[in-house]
């Protein structure tokens, strides 16, 4: 069971622009792909490699 998205390390910036866009569930994350995620502000590499390990642990994946 994955854990809330807002308890993830991935860091002060990246939380506050996913929160900004509405999302707030690793479901709503499958909504977007890896380079809409990095087009906003505070997500970067380092977030997105985190987050694509705790979706994949739920065989979930970033919009194709």
């Amino acid at each position: 069971m994955l854990p809330e998205l807002k308890t993830i390390k991935i860091g002060a910036p990246a939380h506050r622009a996913l929160e900004a866009k509405g999302i707030n569930t690793f479901a709503q994350l499958c909504d977007y792909t890896e380079v809409e995620l990095l087009a906003l502000h505070g997500v970067g590499p380092k977030a997105i490699r985190i987050l694509k390990e705790w979706l994949s642990k739920e065989e979930m994946s970033f919009k194709k």
